[in-house]
């Protein structure tokens, strides 16, 4: 059974970062699984971070822009055809991990075949994978438009200021429709440990769920293209435990 994290939240919030620390923990914690990461964001940074600039997308696909790597078979059904599409713009990124990246979506109103064919595309991939990482763009709203589909644990991402819990207060609830049954909650980041006590009686004056807090980490300043900060995986390693993923046995 595919376990699927979302992570969302204002642009700039550290979304991407903390999504890739995620990848890497559970690579770390279950090197044998299967991940899929999903850049479900217009900036398509989650790419970046890899050093990759993928061009190739579902977006593409859906509107005939795509330039594939092979010739394409003959004799093909539609929904084979866009079956096919979908492994062709996937990117490995090593042994157990691969890369795809949605870029535009359609929207639900849109009756076209093409919307359900999609949907059932993206499915159909995504239940390959034991796990699957969403780098969303501002809330659920978003993913939702592109696929139907059950998150089990979406993270909302916020800064330690009035302004952000507010944002995130937002978040949660343009997503909770979406996210129904299953974990939504927040973890700020970039937090000055000095302030923590002001940081959480700020979300509790908003009533949002704490997931966890991770600390500013300053080395992120010269590494900022390729998001990786063991200070922010570690911050994660402590409230892991609290999120429907898979956990690790002693």
């Amino acid at each position: 059974m595919t376990v699927k994290l979302a992570i969302t939240g204002k642009s700039g919030s550290g979304k991407t970062t903390i999504a890739k620390a995620f990848w890497q923990i559970i690579r770390e914690m279950f090197p044998e699984k299967s991940i899929l990461l999903f850049d479900n964001d217009l900036t398509g940074e989650l790419g970046h971070s890899f050093g990759l600039d993928i061009r190739n997308t579902i977006y593409g696909i859906r509107s005939g822009k795509h330039e594939y790597k092979t010739g394409i078979p003959e004799d093909m059904t539609k929904q084979e055809f866009i079956e096919w599409a979908m492994e062709d713009i996937l990117v490995s990124i090593d042994e157990n991990t691969d890369i795809i990246v949605s870029w535009f979506v359609g929207s639900k109103d849109c009756r076209c075949p093409i919307t359900k064919q999609i949907n059932d595309a993206v499915c159909k991939l995504i239940n390959r994978y034991d796990i699957v990482i969403f780098d969303c763009e501002f809330d659920l709203k978003y993913l939702n438009q592109l696929i139907d589909i059950e998150v089990d644990s979406t993270i909302i991402v916020g800064k330690p200021s009035e302004e952000s819990a507010h944002l995130a207060k937002r978040i949660e609830e343009f997503s909770a429709k979406y996210a129904a049954g299953s974990q939504l909650g927040v973890v700020i980041n970039k937090v000055d440990n000095d302030n923590l006590a002001s940081v959480y009686e700020l979300l509790k004056k908003y009533d949002l769920e704490i997931l966890g807090v991770i600390p500013f980490d300053n080395n992120l300043k010269s590494n900022s293209i390729f998001k990786d900060s063991q200070t922010v995986q570690n911050a994660i390693k402590e409230f892991y435990f609290r999120l429907n993923l898979p956990q690790f046995k002693q």
